[in-house]
């Protein structure tokens, strides 16, 4: 059974976005093109540059905001302010993974590149404000971002929780590679499986595999 894999575990880390939520919300739809508003009124380049630095520094750096911190110097708490200020009106709370995540035993936690202002609001809006013990955004990990191993270094230190004993669940499957190394169990939540060594579990259907593990 499923659930033996994740006896052992005492705390649970939920990524944010396309996660907590179904990606038809397309919420980063939303996000991209602030962020690509953003670029081009900052740096001053058109829209084709500014959607090829966006691509580019997502794909060297792991974030556009850590490419822009990186090669520009950018001020990383008026961005995420900006990018993050979007339409929520269309989510819906979801009772069954409330149910699911409220009935998981130990510590929950969700940990986003995006600001924890952002996390609460989306958060709320899926009717699950009063499940989570703790919300971490990119700016708990001095605006370093998934994957990189530092970052998750830093909010497990700041929350005190020993990734041996916990469980990663995230929707992009290279940020699951840093929680496996250190020893989390590790689901990727996505309607496309991508087979890989760090990946112990695929789901399409989170709150289906949360019931799963009563």
């Amino acid at each position: 059974m499923v659930a033996d894999r994740f006896s052992h575990v005492r705390s649970w880390v939920f990524d944010l976005d396309n996660t907590l939520y179904p990606p038809q919300a397309r919420l980063f739809d939303q996000i991209e093109v602030r962020m690509t508003a953003w670029v081009m009124r900052e740096l001053g380049v058109d829209r084709a540059e500014a959607d090829r630095l966006r691509q580019v520094y997502w794909r060297d750096y792991g974030t556009t905001l850590a490419g822009l911190m990186q090669v520009h110097g950018v001020d990383p708490g008026p961005y995420l302010t900006e990018v993050h200020e979007i339409d929520l009106s269309h989510l819906v709370p979801d009772p069954a993974l409330a149910d699911g995540i409220a009935a998981l035993p130990g510590r929950r936690i969700v940990y986003t590149n995006g600001s924890r202002p952002y996390a609460e609001r989306v958060v709320a809006a899926r009717g699950l404000s009063d499940l989570f013990d703790a919300i971490y955004g990119v700016e708990h990990a001095d605006f370093h971002p998934k994957p990189e191993r530092a970052a998750f270094e830093a909010v497990f230190a700041t929350d005190g929780l020993d990734p041996t004993l916990s469980a990663m669940f995230e929707d992009d499957p290279r940020n699951l590679a840093a929680p496996h190394d250190m020893g989390m169990r590790t689901v990727h939540v996505s309607e496309a499986p991508e087979p890989a060594p760090h990946i112990h579990h695929h789901t399409d259907d989170l709150a289906g595999f949360l019931g799963r593990l009563r």
